[in-house]
C-alpha cells in the first residue's frame, strides 16, 4: 500500500490567462466586445446547452474573454461570472494542482478536460465559483472541443492521445501557425 504523496505547500506558478462570462444575448454582447474593446471572434459553438463565443486581442491566446448563453436572469454582482482562467507552465502545474486540490475539503468538484487546444483542470471554490487552470497543446482545434484527461498518465501518454483525438478535426493546426492567422486577423481589424 502506498502513502499519499504530501501535497505541495503552494501551488505552481499561475498566470491570469482569460476570464469567462455568462450572458444573456450573446450576439449583442459579442458585437459589443468586438466594436468597443477591439476583440475579434476565435470560435463560436454549442457547449453544455449553451452557446458559446471566444474571443480574444492577443494571437498566442485562443481567447482572453469567453462568453456563454445561460446567464440568470438579475443583476449585479454574482450573475455575470462564468469561470477564471489560470495559465500553467507544464503539465506537472496541473498535477501539482489535483493535488493540492484533493488534500482540502472545501473544493466541490474537479473536472480534468481536454480541449485538444489545452489540457484544464477546472473546479469550483466553497461558493460554487468555477476555476481553470490550464496548459496550451501544440495545437489548435476549432471550439468548444472536449475529451476526459487522465493527469495520471506520462507527458508523452497525454500528448500522443491528444494528437490521436484531434486528428481530423475541424480547425487542426500548429499552435504556432493558428498564433500566426491570428495576428493578421487582428491587425486588420485594428487597422480598419
Amino acid at each position: 500500500m502506498s502513502t499519499p504523496a504530501t501535497p505541495p505547500a503552494l501551488p505552481p506558478a499561475l498566470h491570469l490567462r482569460h476570464m469567462g462570462m455568462y450572458v444573456w444575448d450573446i450576439d449583442m454582447m459579442s458585437r459589443f466586445y468586438q466594436e468597443v474593446l477591439g476583440f475579434v471572434v476565435t470560435d463560436t459553438g454549442f457547449v453544455r446547452d449553451h452557446h458559446v463565443v471566444f474571443l480574444s486581442r492577443d494571437a498566442r491566446s485562443h481567447h482572453q474573454l469567453v462568453m456563454e448563453t445561460g446567464r440568470p436572469p438579475g443583476r449585479g454582482p454574482g450573475y455575470g461570472l462564468q469561470q477564471i482562467s489560470f495559465q500553467v507552465d507544464a503539465l506537472q502545474g496541473l498535477r501539482d494542482m489535483r493535488q493540492l486540490l484533493n488534500a482540502r475539503n472545501d473544493v466541490l468538484r474537479q473536472q480534468a478536460v481536454d480541449h485538444g487546444n489545452s489540457w484544464s483542470l477546472y473546479f469550483w471554490d466553497p461558493e460554487d465559483n468555477r476555476i481553470e487552470v490550464y496548459l496550451d497543446t501544440p495545437w489548435h482545434v476549432d471550439q468548444p472541443y472536449l475529451e476526459p484527461l487522465d493527469l495520471d498518465l506520462s507527458d508523452e501518454a497525454i500528448h500522443a492521445r491528444t494528437l490521436g483525438h484531434v486528428q481530423g478535426k475541424p480547425g487542426l493546426k500548429p499552435m504556432d501557425q493558428w498564433q500566426a492567422q491570428m495576428a493578421l486577423q487582428i491587425k486588420e481589424t485594428h487597422t480598419r
